[in-house]
């Protein structure tokens, strides 16, 4: 397989990595020193491309890759306001994408529970509920893009949390914040090279249920994005990975 890296940082490098291993090859890596040279003539003899960029850069990238008619793996996040518009475009068009917020296996399976804990929770009212993450303090955006899709999911068991109320912290010691009942506070704490810890908190003057998902390097970011690009190749339309690992599927069996 032939894959473009839209994107070579340490996701990118990771990828590449991972896939040198398997014996695929990389024939195009779009830089910071190239990003400008980057056409649809660049992902001739490309089989998939798999884009870590930036929010600013994706939606000029996919387009690229839809006029080449190439099929795109989509790892960054901050585009997403223009997914519906990228969606139309390429049923119209007959192009192939795969989008995720994490393409961490473990990841998808947390989002999984935290969508089932959430149907279940939402039923007793004496718990409140609130998203910790941590990450590296390179990390530009926060909340991250994984907090962000386990707060759409509470929030679509919970009509009552309609706000997303963020705390960007420095400090694990500093006090946690209290939110409103209509809030749905996420806490974004930046400290050392940690990779990435997420966890979901119900708490109640009894007890607290807690699940935390504690990604132990870039290693199953990586590796499922090259599962979704091995899996897109020959498809057409718009996918997560909700649909290559069919977790539903799974679950009634």
């Amino acid at each position: 397989m032939k894959i473009a890296l839209l994107g070579y940082g340490k996701m990118g490098m990771a990828i590449e990595k991972i896939a040198l291993a398997k014996n695929y090859e990389i024939v195009y890596k779009v830089t910071l020193e190239n990003a400008f040279d980057f056409m649809p003539v660049s992902l001739k003899n490309v089989d998939v491309a798999i884009d870590f960029s930036m929010p600013t850069a994706a939606v000029d990238n996919i387009l690229k890759c839809f006029e080449a008619g190439v099929p795109v793996v989509v790892g960054t996040t901050g585009w997403y306001d223009q997914l519906d518009e990228i969606r139309k475009k390429a049923e119209a068009e007959g192009q192939a994408l795969v989008y995720s917020s994490n393409f961490s296996i473990g990841v998808n399976l947390f989002y999984k529970l935290n969508k089932i804990l959430a149907s279940m929770m939402r039923h007793f009212d004496s718990y409140d509920v609130m998203i910790e993450e941590v990450h590296h303090t390179a990390k530009k955006d926060h909340p991250s893009g994984t907090a962000l899709s386990l707060a759409q999911h509470i929030m679509a068991e919970f009509p009552s949390k309609n706000t997303i109320k963020e705390r960007l912290i420095f400090d694990k010691n500093q006090p946690s914040q209290s939110a409103k009942a209509h809030e749905l506070l996420i806490e974004s704490l930046r400290e050392g090279d940690v990779t990435g810890i997420h966890t979901v908190k119900y708490e109640s003057v009894i007890d607290s249920i807690e699940i935390t998902h504690d990604a132990k390097s870039r290693y199953g970011f990586a590796k499922g994005a090259l599962m979704a690009a091995e899996w897109i190749v020959g498809k057409k339309g718009v996918y997560t990975m909700d649909d290559i690992l069919n977790l539903d599927e799974i679950i009634k069996s």
